[in-house]
């Protein structure tokens, strides 16, 4: 069987600073940045401070990019387990992040980037008991 390996995702991005900023909410760093004049983007690898292999590649392009934000569907989510799904998701809101899927069943949420990246929440290890005001929380939007 061929050995296959994982290296990233990449999501563009329309604001990379305010990009940045969502993600390092969750909780992810810079790795590496790599920005090229004559291709005029910038590309930013961002991950969890003890998965640096594992990296969402944020691109930018200088000159724009009319696409974006579009809703992004066709793209699918990006998935991060989480210690604690009600803190993270009580930090997230704290910081203006709209909660799409609150985690009334302690276990999964789902919140949108910026860019309209759906972003899919998970618990690590078993779910958590039900807790207001995750368990009454109606959906905003869609993911």
């Amino acid at each position: 069987m061929m050995k296959l390996k994982y290296l990233h995702t990449m999501v563009r991005v329309e604001d990379l600073e305010k990009s940045m900023a969502f993600y390092n909410l969750l909780g992810l760093e810079e790795t590496r940045r790599k920005e090229s004049d004559e291709g005029r983007f910038t590309l930013v690898f961002m991950a969890p401070p003890d998965q640096p292999e594992c990296p969402v590649e944020l691109t930018y392009n200088w000159d724009g990019d009319e696409g974006l934000p579009s809703d992004s569907r066709h793209f699918g989510h990006l998935a991060y387990g989480v210690e604690n799904i009600y803190d993270m998701c009580q930090k997230l809101m704290d910081a203006g992040v709209t909660i799409n899927r609150p985690p009334r069943d302690g276990h999964m949420a789902f919140v949108r980037s910026p860019d309209n990246i759906s972003i899919e929440l998970l618990q690590i290890g078993d779910a958590l008991p039900p807790a207001e005001p995750w368990a009454s929380m109606e959906n905003t939007g869609h993911w």
